[in-house]
């Protein structure tokens, strides 16, 4: 019977770890000495992928084509979506945008009226008419791990 209990707790160490190492292995770029873990909220459904954009500490590179770092996506889960990158940059300042692709076409939807398919932005600003400014959505990455929080806004 007691040789049961260490294996318990083995398997029950392995299951605690499994969603770490999961979203370890799925970390765009190569390993480095710094990584960037987004926890995407507000996800209303898990169909579709999570795509986002991590952008450099250069203001003119925000939001314009071919401004940012990397684009990637993930599979979409509701009700969060978890993303991680590798900083091949290091420790520093950037910005990240996401949009829930919900139909996988590659693009973000939205009309001549406005949006169709949810969005957000690092430090969660506000937005009516128009995407926010870099210095609203700015960030410092630091040490070896920096955690955002993006809550999603859907029309």
């Amino acid at each position: 019977m007691q040789l049961l209990r260490p294996a318990t707790a083995l398997a029950a160490s392995l299951l605690a770890i499994g969603p770490a190492l999961a979203r370890a292995e799925t970390c765009q770029g190569a390993p480095g000495a710094a990584k960037l873990d987004v926890v995407v909220e507000g996800v209303q459904s898990s169909e579709g992928l999570m795509t986002g954009s991590l952008y450099p500490g250069d203001r003119s590179q925000f939001l314009v084509k071919n401004g940012a770092l990397k684009v990637w996506s993930v599979p979409a889960t509701s009700p969060a979506t978890h993303m991680c990158i590798w900083l091949k940059n290091g420790p520093g300042t950037y910005a990240f945008a996401v949009y829930h692709d919900a139909n996988s076409n590659g693009k973000w939807d939205h009309s001549i009226l406005g949006r169709i398919e949810g969005f957000g932005f690092s430090n969660n600003p506000r937005t009516l008419f128009s995407a926010p400014g870099f210095d609203q959505v700015k960030f410092e990455a630091k040490g070896a791990q920096t955690t955002l929080h993006v809550r999603l806004r859907y029309p």
